[in-house]
């Protein structure tokens, strides 16, 4: 039997959208030290270099907003400098859940005749806080809130659910991390493009396999699901 997985941030709900806004915020309050862009590209390094450390989500993101902040003003932030940032990641952990069109119409439909799943990367506690308060983990038979999503990660959970790569489907914005890895494993991918893509998740070249879907709804999935 087939096993449905979903990613969460930017398919069952908006996430990329508040971040850029965080980044926008985080940029304006150093303008004294440097035009807007480059701040913001300052930043974008500052996280790549983490990810390591930090992984993904609004925690590593704050941590990193304060060492690029140290950096551009070498090294004389000052502690209402400090406060303002954790003010921009406090508002961004405590924002609303805006769930994406078609979504719970979807859920409800394929969960009676599929076991979901919720495959996300990003820090455990804030996935948990945004799933319980999208109402949507009543559909999903598990929740795996990943550290990365590589395809020793989805073959982690695929064995973890006892099924064969072939029985396990993929439906997510990101190509890299959502779609491609999938397909390495022989599972199947379907991919949702969303209007606002992380620079770190983009895909230049044409994705080109049996086990590929791409959509503009996510309600397109019940013609062929």
């Amino acid at each position: 039997m087939l096993v449905i997985a979903f990613d969460a941030d930017d398919t069952l709900w908006v996430n990329e959208p508040y971040f850029r806004e965080g980044e926008e915020a985080f940029a304006a309050l150093f303008e004294d030290y440097l035009p807007l862009h480059q701040t913001q590209q300052e930043l974008f390094k500052t996280e790549m270099d983490n990810l390591a450390f930090y992984g993904y989500g609004v925690k590593g993101f704050i941590l990193s907003m304060i060492e690029t902040a140290i950096r551009i003003t070498d090294g004389h932030l000052s502690a209402e400098g400090t406060q303002q940032i954790l003010e921009i990641g406090k508002e961004l952990l405590d924002r609303p859940i805006e769930i994406l069109p078609h979504v719970e119409a979807v859920l409800e439909t394929l969960s009676t005749k599929y076991r979901l799943v919720v495959a996300t990367k990003g820090d455990l506690l804030d996935q948990e806080r945004k799933l319980k308060k999208s109402g949507l983990e009543k559909y999903f038979h598990h929740i795996e809130i990943m550290s990365d999503k590589k395809p020793e990660d989805y073959q982690k959970l695929i064995r973890h659910l006892d099924i064969a790569p072939a029985q396990f489907m993929m439906i997510g914005n990101s190509l890299k991390s959502d779609i491609l890895p999938v397909l390495e494993l022989g599972g199947h991918g379907v991919h949702i493009p969303f209007h606002t893509t992380w620079a770190h998740e983009m895909v230049s070249h044409p994705v080109e396999h049996v086990n590929f879907r791409e959509i503009e709804n996510l309600d397109e999935v019940l013609s062929f699901l």
